[in-house]
């Protein structure tokens, strides 16, 4: 029986696993990097360990380092959770060979399915060789780990070698394995996924089936089970292949067979032989606990002849902190707040108060809702989310709001185009035109006690908000009977709540501030923007300002001051969050200046080159 079990990994899937080992009275030991020191998984563990350095690299992909951890902790076994080490056979056998239970399929099944190319050469399916024009579009892929991270659709060839290059550099730097290939890319398939279970006496599991459609940079953002719309023939056809995968390899422990759906037939992508990000689902459904199951079965207890029967349906959205309506820009900053409402479930790896950094995936947590229907549980999930206290940097939420409320997708006739057709409409701002009213208000209560309202009439005060990217400007006045504003009757106004009435309907506001510019009102963000701009904010025109915290990567080959470059040609590359973001030029000019070096970490706003636009002379 395990005793005391270390999760080599960090953040929400830690602490989950961590939760599931509470329950089970399992000790748990924790490996931290020094950005994750007071990380919300190294403070929940019984024990927790340093990792010394703080990128992956010197940390969390450091096999030798985690093997050493657990046994100076006295683990007696190491659960991978998903990521970084989960689908890599040499630490599954370090851990073996210290003596330690992994939990976890064979390190032969993992290295029969980490490659992807050698995964599709295992199931028949010949590998795409040199691409031409007939082939495109294709998608250049890692061929190790997942999470979006290494892929690149190409649909020129003339981009095919900048996407081949930068795949190779973010899939090394985010599994240390850069070896990339191509496929062909169908532009309006369905994800859908198997989970399997199976145990060392030889029976597996199939857990039906997940739909993962709603995808942006090629990592799930809505996930459900069961999939919505499969005719009983093609579920069929889908267990029968995952059950096939799992055998062709001898597979023990959870996992999960990944196939494209169009046109009615099913085309095998691979096998991600650990747990998904997504498996909430299929646990609401099937009652289960995932994580424990994988317990039970490295400990040897074999599995019930058949699985436990499926109920209702499931949405999980994965919360991100990132602007979609700037490139997918991953945001860092405090997490000042972060309340669901009662009736979903909530896995996250953070707490109020606490820093998301530059180092590592941007997701918040994951929000699950489980109801009789799709359409409840649909309901059930936009409903928490709208509800949900989320103070901090910019996130996904609103867009997780709107898509889970478009029509396309509550019809159930989503693919993995859905965020190309719909993105602009999906982001567009649609504050509550009072927010700004109500944060104005706010604040000028609490500095009413000071002075507020004089015997002489006087002109309205005024205040600036930004959200959305839209600017707002709000009257109001302090009068003998309280805060007024033009259109709008005041109810009720204090430094936390203020009530309004328009049109004889009143409505809510509750408001926070943390110490910064930015107020929280209800489900809107704002900025204050100061009365008179700063002169000294205003940059030279073409210049190129880094978007967010991150690592310069790549600067374009023999790109130096006094080149002439193009519009669109891309010059710099970024690295944040383990994803990589490509700077372009803005103008078709000379570049006049160049101060990104290879290597160099910068800050939002940090100027990184200037382009001299030129133009023809009449």
């Amino acid at each position: 029986m395990i005793s005391t079990l270390l999760a080599a990994n960090r953040g929400e899937i830690a602490c989950r696993i961590f939760r599931t080992c509470g329950e089970l009275g399992i000790r748990t030991v924790a490996v931290h990097s020094d950005a994750d020191a007071g990380a919300l998984h190294a403070r929940v563990a019984d024990t927790a360990v340093r990792l010394p350095g703080a990128t992956p690299a010197e940390t969390y992909l450091r096999g030798d380092l985690v093997v050493k951890a657990a046994l100076a902790a006295g683990a007696d076994a190491v659960h991978p959770g998903y990521g970084f080490l989960s689908e890599n056979p040499e630490f599954a056998r370090a851990v073996l060979d210290a003596g330690l239970v992994w939990i976890g399929p064979p390190p032969e099944a993992i290295e029969a399915m980490a490659s992807k190319m050698r995964a599709k050469e295992l199931m028949g399916i010949a590998p795409l060789g040199e691409v031409t024009e007939a082939d495109l579009p294709v998608l250049v892929k890692a061929a190790a780990g997942g999470g979006g991270r290494g892929m690149r659709i190409v649909r020129r060839l003339a981009d095919l070698p900048d996407a081949l290059e930068g795949a190779r550099t973010e899939a090394a730097s985010a599994f240390g394995d850069g070896e990339v290939f191509t496929e062909p890319y169908l532009e309006r398939g369905r994800h859908v996924e198997v989970q399997i279970l199976a145990d060392t006496h030889g029976t597996v599991w199939t857990l039906g089936t997940r739909d993962c459609s709603l995808q942006r940079r090629h990592q799930k953002v809505i996930e459900e089970a069961p999939a919505p719309g499969l005719t009983a023939g093609l579920q069929d056809e889908l267990r029968t292949l995952a059950v096939r995968a799992a055998r062709a390899v001898s597979y023990v422990g959870a996992g999960t067979v990944e196939f494209l759906v169009a046109d009615g037939r099913a085309h095998f992508l691979e096998m991600n032989t650990r747990l998904q990000v997504e498996h909430p689902v299929t646990e609401a459904v099937f009652g289960l606990d995932l994580v424990a199951e994988q317990i039970r079965v490295a400990e040897g207890h074999p599995l019930a002849s058949e699985p436990p029967h499926a109920r209702g349906h499931a949405v999980e959205a994965r919360l991100y902190a990132e602007d979609p309506a700037r490139g997918w820009a991953p945001q860092t900053g405090t997490l000042h707040r972060l309340a669901v409402p009662d009736g979903v479930r909530l896995d996250t790896g953070y707490t109020d108060g606490d820093t998301i950094g530059v180092h590592y995936d941007p997701m918040l947590a994951k929000v699950v809702a489980h109801a009789p229907t799709r359409a409840e549980a649909v309901r059930k999930l936009a409903g928490a989310l709208e509800r949900t206290a989320l103070h901090g940097p910019v996130t996904n939420r609103d867009l997780l709001l709107n898509s889970l409320r478009h029509a396309e997708f509550t019809a159930g006739r989503m693919d993995t185009g859905f965020y190309d057709r719909h993105l602009a409409a999906l982001t567009a701002p649609a504050a509550d035109p009072h927010a700004p009213l109500a944060a104005a208000l706010a604040g000028a209560h609490g500095r009413s006690r000071f002075g507020g309202w004089r015997n002489v009439p006087s002109q309205p005060q005024t205040r600036r908000y930004e959200t959305a990217g839209e600017e707002h400007e709000v009257h109001y006045r302090h009068t003998r009977q309280g805060l007024t504003a033009d259109g709008v009757r005041v109810v009720h106004a204090d430094a936390r709540l203020v009530v309004l009435e328009a049109d004889g309907v009143q409505r809510r506001y509750e408001v926070s501030r943390y110490g910064t510019d930015r107020v929280y009102v209800n489900s809107t963000t704002l900025t204050e923007l100061p009365r008179f701009p700063d002169p000294a904010a205003q940059v030279t025109p073409g210049s190129l300002l880094a978007p967010m915290p991150g690592t310069v990567v790549r600067v374009a080959e023999g790109l130096t001051e006094g080149a002439t470059v193009r519009a669109g040609q891309p010059l710099i590359w970024l690295e944040a969050m383990k994803m990589q973001h490509q700077i372009s030029a803005p103008v078709t000019g000379t570049l006049t200046a160049l101060h990104a070096t290879t290597g160099r970490q910068v800050e939002p706003g940090t100027l990184l080159a200037v382009v001299h636009e030129l133009r023809e002379t009449p």
